[in-house]
């Protein structure tokens, strides 16, 4: 009879690493002898790599292919961090955030058709104005989506009127 081993409990902070996108990509490439013994530098903790692979290079004087090869990066990888340190600070060591930057699905053609749709029936509820704009116009759009693009637009025409003084 085959027993089941059991599972190995989830590492959190691996866990965490990889939900931020922080996770280095090859932590067993990682050599520097920074990261063996002392459970404060971590291998798998992307930007801390990149930190210290630009430490080596500015502070201890290791010269660039060195660094970035025992880091287990590139030397490309290292210039880039470099400019984000410079350009961000610690915060440009950090991953960009994955997705879209913005509503892309909201063009002004899908608002337009949204802010008539609602000027006909204010009462108009959000998931039904999402089911009449993917009936009308073939875009899927998230109801919640739609209110934060009708906030935006209110925000923006009233910070208009502001600056020209009008009420």
């Amino acid at each position: 009879m085959l027993t089941k081993k059991p599972d190995k409990p989830e590492d959190p902070k691996r866990s965490a690493l990889a939900r931020s996108g922080c996770l280095h990509p090859h932590p067993e490439r990682v050599t520097d002898d920074l990261f063996g013994d002392n459970p404060f530098f971590d291998s798998r903790d992307g930007p801390q790599v990149k930190y210290e692979m630009l430490r080596r290079v500015r502070v201890d004087g290791y010269a660039v292919s060195r660094a970035a090869s025992s880091c287990g990066l590139s030397r490309p990888t290292y210039y880039q961090a470099r400019d984000a340190l410079e350009r961000d600070g610690l915060a440009g060591l950090l991953p960009d955030k994955k997705g879209p930057k913005r509503a892309h699905k909201l063009t002004s053609d899908v608002l337009a058709f949204a802010n008539a749709e609602l000027e006909a029936d204010p009462d108009l509820k959000p998931a039904e104005l999402a089911r009449r704009i993917e009936e009308q116009l073939g875009v899927q759009v998230h109801p919640k989506s739609i209110g934060r693009a009708r906030t935006r637009t209110r925000t923006k025409k009233n910070a208009a009127r502001r600056r020209r003084g009008s009420p």
